[in-house]
């Protein structure tokens, strides 16, 4: 049986950070990036013919000439037959903030574009992406306001075109195992999640921490969206409380609305049944110590009428000792870094690559006339229709915390609504 392919498809990158490349404001990453995740990814799928031309958009095209011998030295030097080439946007070494505009505009019509950018530019830079005709795959949390995501869900949809967001545990094994579980279990009753990051991770965001966003948006995301996924359909949330700490952030240096620890105490109710209730803790957090032997925490606790299921994924049975280090607990199933047998890049089944990889087939099926974007839908997709509820969520989370109250969630019109 032959498989069906399709015309590579035009890549743009917007932001050019450690997920994207593997590099900070202090050099190459320390975290379990080390050659970030969405270049390499980019440049194998090139190698497998379903990526074409790549474009790259940060704000300071100084950046670029670091990033081409990073590359080079860790990915191009490891690696057989991977194509390093992209335009960097802002060209030469000049400095522009909307440097985006010029590279999206660099795209032919019907590209794919990838955004890993801080929290407050995705709604801008989505929005412009798919003006313009161009599939869009943005970094959670979407947006940080409800409305905003809501004008994505319409303007996609408007336009035909794919949008998902990159909420890549929809993709871990084990969760998308515990959430197809899960659905044997009765009505929902209990859910509690916690993820971290140490608190080293702060000299990385430090430039936006508490003041562009905050670990909420950044960390939560995941869990609230693995959760809102499970009872997809059946429950809803109705009312958002948040509680913060904080303390270690500041005394590094962040700003002084810098939040530790964040946790949202979530009500659920059935659909059917309102009366029926289900209550959901969701806590994240980047002050976690440092040589915990993980880089980040991250389980969750999920119980109904019939049974519960616990995911653990920070620990997963396969640890290393380094005599100047300790022990390390890794995490092959995100995303592999060691070449395969002959040379080649050998990621293709961690779940930081399926993700993308998922993007760029619906990309590449829609701009061929395969298929339309609505397709997607109603599959278990993270598409920007099936993730409003965690932005929602996030969102009710954010201004619970800035106007110390509870906050309530209702629909109106077909259109979520704080309250």
């Amino acid at each position: 049986m032959s498989v069906e392919t399709f015309p590579p498809i035009s890549v743009g990158l917007m932001g050019t950070g450690e997920y994207t490349t593997g590099i900070t404001p202090s050099g190459q990453s320390k975290s379990d990036k080390k050659i970030g995740v969405v270049g390499v990814t980019m440049f194998d799928l090139r190698r497998r013919g379903k990526v074409s031309d790549i474009v790259m958009a940060g704000t300071n095209g100084g950046k670029f000439p670091e990033i081409k011998q990073h590359f080079q030295k860790n990915i191009g030097d490891v690696y057989k037959g991977l194509d390093l080439s992209f335009k960097g946007f802002p060209e030469g070494n000049l400095r522009n903030a909307e440097a985006y505009k010029e590279a999206l505009r660099a795209l032919p019509k019907g590209s794919a574009v990838i955004i890993f950018t801080p929290d407050s530019t995705h709604f801008p830079i989505a929005s412009e992406a798919l003006n313009l005709g161009h599939h869009v795959l943005v970094t959670k949390p979407a947006t940080q306001k409800l409305e905003d995501h809501q004008k994505l869900i319409d303007l996609a949809e408007e336009k035909g075109l794919v949008c998902f967001v990159e909420h890549h545990k929809r993709f871990d094994p084990a969760y998308n195992d515990a959430r197809a579980r899960a659905q044997k279990l009765g009505d929902f009753n209990f859910y509690s999640s916690y993820m971290s990051q140490p608190k080293m991770q702060l000299e990385t965001f430090k430039s936006w921490a508490g003041i562009d966003s905050d670990i909420s948006y950044y960390l939560n995301s995941h869990h609230i969206d693995i959760h809102c996924w499970m009872v997809e359909g059946r429950y809803k949330p109705v009312k958002v409380t948040a509680s913060a700490t904080t303390g270690i952030a500041t005394s590094m240096g962040c700003d002084p609305k810098t939040e530790d620890t964040i946790t949202l105490l979530v009500d659920w109710e059935n659909v059917e049944t309102p009366s029926q209730r289900g209550t959901a803790v969701y806590t994240a957090s980047w002050a976690a110590p440092l040589k915990a032997g993980v880089h980040s925490e991250q389980r969750f606790h999920y119980m109904a009428a019939k049974g519960e299921v616990r995911v653990d994924q920070a620990h997963r049975g396969y640890s290393i000792v380094e005599d100047d280090i300790g022990k390390l607990d890794y995490n092959p199933f995100y995303v592999k870094y060691s070449p395969d047998e002959n040379g080649y890049f050998d990621g293709q089944k961690g779940y930081g690559y399926v993700s993308l990889e998922k993007f760029i087939d619906a990309a590449q099926r829609v701009t061929a006339g395969k298929a339309k974007a609505s397709d997607f839908d109603g599959k278990g997709l993270p598409t920007i229709k099936a993730t409003v509820l965690t932005t929602a969520i996030i969102h009710a989370g954010r201004v619970s915390l800035d106007e110390k109250r509870s906050v309530g969630l209702v629909e109106e019109g077909g259109k979520l609504k704080l309250v």
